[in-house]
């Protein structure tokens, strides 16, 4: 071969290995079939820039399907808004403009995924209203969240700020039920009054609280049965 026709060669060759490097390095111009999407990449590996742009409560379904999916990957001391915003397929940006801290968006990923707050009953006696009140909650820790919540109230012991937050989005409203039943009871006749606390309203959900940090899931009616038979209506009893 002559030094042109080797030269021809030689940029041939070259335009070649340039429209393969393009062609991979164009894939943020294509469609959701691109080499980062693909069933094998990680979460954390992919673009949210070529994901297809979503608002309102598509948006934030997704955030929140990735929280629970970070926290029961990672579980709560390593979680980051970047690595929910990778696995979300959404900017940061877009959980900062929603959310100050991780606990508030952790509170809320856990409140969309049980989206009916926990219900008291008001059964006409105050042992089934407890009752159906701890039922509402093993429902939500036998539940598909349960084992995200779990961690989540575990790390509230070493977590001053999720502590904060869990308190006043889901153990404060629990209280305040709790008092309600038992001032139903004191009307009825079933309660002494003595026990319209703060303190024997805390009693019942410490209990299961307590139950789930020592057995698995998902928590047996027995149980239940046992926190309100022995414990609860002995100690408020009239």
């Amino acid at each position: 071969m002559d030094e042109s026709g080797e030269r021809s060669t030689m940029v041939a060759d070259r335009a070649a290995g340039g429209t393969a490097i393009g062609a991979v390095g164009s894939s943020d111009s294509s469609d959701s079939s691109g080499s980062s999407d693909s069933p094998g990449a990680s979460a954390s590996s992919r673009d949210h820039r070529k994901a297809p742009r979503r608002r309102g409560e598509a948006l934030h379904a997704a955030i929140f399907e990735a929280t629970i999916a970070e926290l029961l990957e990672v579980g709560y001391p390593r979680l980051t808004m970047e690595g929910v915003a990778n696995r979300a397929s959404a900017s940061k940006g877009s959980l900062y403009r929603r959310w100050s801290s991780r606990a508030e968006l952790v509170a809320d990923a856990v409140h969309h995924t049980n989206p009916d707050p926990l219900q008291m009953s008001d059964t006409g006696n105050v042992r089934d209203d407890v009752l159906s009140y701890l039922e509402s909650f093993a429902r939500v820790l036998n539940g598909a969240s349960g084992e995200a919540v779990r961690g989540l109230m575990a790390e509230t012991l070493r977590d001053r700020e999720l502590l904060g937050v869990i308190r006043a989005r889901f153990i404060e409203p629990a209280h305040i039920q709790l008092m309600e039943a038992l001032r139903r009871g004191v009307v009825r006749g079933e309660v002494r009054p003595a026990a319209l606390t703060p303190l024997v309203a805390s009693v019942a959900p410490a209990l299961l609280r307590q139950y789930i940090t020592l057995h698995d899931t998902p928590i047996p009616r027995s149980a239940l049965l046992d926190i309100v038979d022995q414990v609860i209506m002995p100690l408020v009893r009239a």
